[in-house]
């Protein structure tokens, strides 16, 4: 049985149509997480440490690792590697834990006494659970915020159509989320902070190619990859014209090492402007059509595990912060 996205609990009286009708039926199988009823708000940290090449030098990690395994450390954290950056993501199901492993540890990662000439940032974002969505290709392997949930849904209604992800955030039920603003940039040295807007979005949206072999692996590292790789490019290097604010594409890894799974990492002015690049821009159109041609290819054997989160959140659930970074790093060259 089809379910809807939106868990019962959330469902209100809408004042916002959907962009499908009751009876649509979705072309393919895709399923969202399910947290527990008492969770409200959840927090996502994306946590970087800037170095040259590809490895962070050794012991730099050191305050964040033991950060992370102390005491209302997050309930799940994964890490990513690109451009020169190494990304720890936390993630928490009770922001009031966070507060406290975040009051108690900030300064190991940001503070003045680990001004090494190397750039650290914090980028946290703890939307609450009208304001996000998941969407999941296949069951049995969450990723990001899911691996928090209860589990997994059913087959759901709402993807598979320009649109769909929208449906699936509660809040779009009854709000536009319209942008408010626009973040202010305060510079104190190398230090910089940033006021965020109101309806910033934020999009993680990965890749897991772990159980592909043969003719599948090869068609999706020689003829999808490249193309969404060259999205991302895009994004990083002049998404600023379609409302992207910042772009990270960022290898996961695992025991210091690179393995199968990517994602990309972006904030954007607002869910609009990222519906618009992913409806029209040539670059997406691009990866869609790779991705469709991969899957037409492939058909229900397709062993590719694909998975996204999208947050739209007030000013007040918003952090931004960097010190000693390159410029432009996040949104400190925004304003």
């Amino acid at each position: 049985m089809i379910e809807s996205a939106i868990p019962d609990h959330l469902v209100t009286t809408r004042t916002r149509h959907r962009r499908v009708p009751d009876d649509y039926a979705p072309p393919y199988p895709s399923y969202v997480a399910r947290s527990a009823t008492s969770v409200r708000q959840v927090v996502m940290a994306y946590l970087g440490l800037q170095h040259d090449g590809d490895d962070p030098p050794p012991g730099l990690l050191a305050p964040i690792d033991a950060a992370l395994a102390a005491a209302d450390g997050p309930g799940h954290h994964d890490r990513a590697r690109g451009d020169g950056e190494t990304v720890s993501i936390a993630y928490w199901d009770d922001p009031e834990q966070f507060d406290r492993w975040w009051d108690a540890h900030r300064d190991s990662w940001l503070g003045d006494g680990v001004r090494d000439g190397n750039g650290r940032w914090a980028e946290v974002l703890r939307p609450t659970v009208e304001e996000h969505e998941t969407l999941f290709s296949s069951t049995g392997r969450p990723e990001g915020v899911a691996v928090l949930a209860e589990g997994l849904s059913g087959e759901v209604q709402e993807h598979g159509y320009w649109g769909g992800m929208r449906d699936r955030i509660p809040l779009s039920q009854t709000d536009a989320m319209a942008p408010v603003g626009e973040p202010v940039v305060e510079r104190d040295g190398g230090r910089v902070r940033v006021r965020p807007q109101h309806a910033a979005c934020l999009i993680r949206s990965g890749q897991d190619w772990t159980d592909t072999d043969g003719a599948e692996r090869v068609m999706y590292l020689e003829e999808v990859e490249p193309v969404l790789r060259a999205g991302m490019d895009f994004l990083r290097d002049e998404g600023s014209a379609v409302g992207c604010r910042t772009n990270r594409y960022l290898t996961v890894v695992e025991d210091a090492r690179p393995v199968d799974r990517t994602f990309g990492m972006s904030w954007w002015r607002s869910l609009d402007a990222l519906e618009r690049w992913s409806e029209s821009h040539p670059t997406h159109v691009a990866i869609f059509g790779a991705a469709m041609r991969y899957l037409t290819t492939t058909g229900p054997s397709a062993r590719l595990r694909l998975y996204h989160e999208v947050s739209v959140a007030a000013a007040d659930e918003q952090y931004f912060e960097y010190v000693d970074c390159r410029p432009g790093t996040g949104l400190s060259g925004n304003g």
